[in-house]
């Protein structure tokens, strides 16, 4: 009995020691060590610098929105940096518009001025025989011709404003009173004259040949031609009376385009017909 009872207090005694020994462990990590939240970061932090790639995988796995929105927003860069370039784009195309339109303003206003030098003359009642070679009451010879090119080819037009078209390639010029520089024909006499011109193009879709002849600043008649394909012509004359001073020069309409080279199709010419008194 007594060595029964010995060696059940010999057990006892050896797990209040275990019991001891366990509490002394844990106690000093719940009371004063990390917090299971801060053991996890801890975790992370040291896995996460020994094998940053699993770490990186981890996070990623742990927060799938952020990979969610990440995959919208990229393509949502994208569409707005094309639509800024879009914007860019436009904005390039408009302003070289309004370059050109300013070009071809600043040319017509520029050929204005010739046609109102010339009339001014007119009214100013200067002598018009100064236009021209001096004119005797039998000796009243006035007749030129001319194409638009002096060499080479190329294209006249499309322009936004309507402008004169300078035909410098003088065939005839007698009596000088059609001016190669300006396009402008100024009669020298009072009369009744004779003009003919020609328009010649290949075909466009949205450029057709339109040519005006134009008396004083005011449409007489028109060439007009147009097609999609191949080449394409028109032609006309007209008879008018002119005082000493007016003026008659061809303009080409806005949006129209006309073609020349060495075959010299587009001409412009004139002549008097006979004197007025």
């Amino acid at each position: 009995m007594t060595e029964h009872t010995s060696g059940r207090m010999k057990g006892l005694v050896c797990l209040l020691l275990l019991l001891e020994t366990f509490v002394c462990v844990v106690h000093p990590q719940v009371d004063g060590g990390l917090g299971g939240n801060e053991i996890s970061h801890q975790l992370r932090s040291e896995d996460g610098g020994q094998n940053p790639l699993k770490a990186d995988t981890w996070r990623a796995e742990a927060s799938p929105d952020s990979r969610l929105y990440g995959h919208l927003c990229l393509p949502d860069i994208h569409a707005a940096l094309r639509g800024t370039d879009r914007h860019r784009h436009r904005a390039e195309s408009g302003h070289q518009s309004l370059e050109t339109r300013l070009r071809d303003a600043e040319k017509a206003a520029e050929q204005q001025t010739f046609v109102l030098e010339e009339l001014s003359k007119k009214h100013d009642g200067v002598n018009i025989s100064q236009y021209c070679l001096c004119f005797s009451t039998t000796d009243r010879e006035i007749a030129f011709s001319a194409s638009l090119l002096q060499s080479g080819s190329g294209d006249i037009g499309p322009s936004t404003t309507d402008i004169i078209l300078v035909y410098r390639n003088v065939f005839t010029n007698i009596g000088n009173a059609y001016n190669p520089i300006t396009g402008i024909f100024t009669a020298p006499l009072k009369g009744v004259y004779v003009f003919t011109f020609s328009v010649y193009a290949h075909g466009s879709q949205s450029n057709p040949a339109n040519a005006h002849i134009v008396k004083n600043g005011k449409d007489v008649l028109k060439a007009y031609a147009h097609q999609t394909q191949g080449a394409l012509n028109s032609s006309k004359a007209v008879v008018l009376v002119l005082e000493a001073g007016d003026v008659v020069y061809v303009k080409l309409w806005p949006s129209s385009k006309i073609q020349d080279n060495g075959n010299n199709h587009n001409t412009f010419s004139g002549y008097m017909l006979f004197p007025l008194r």
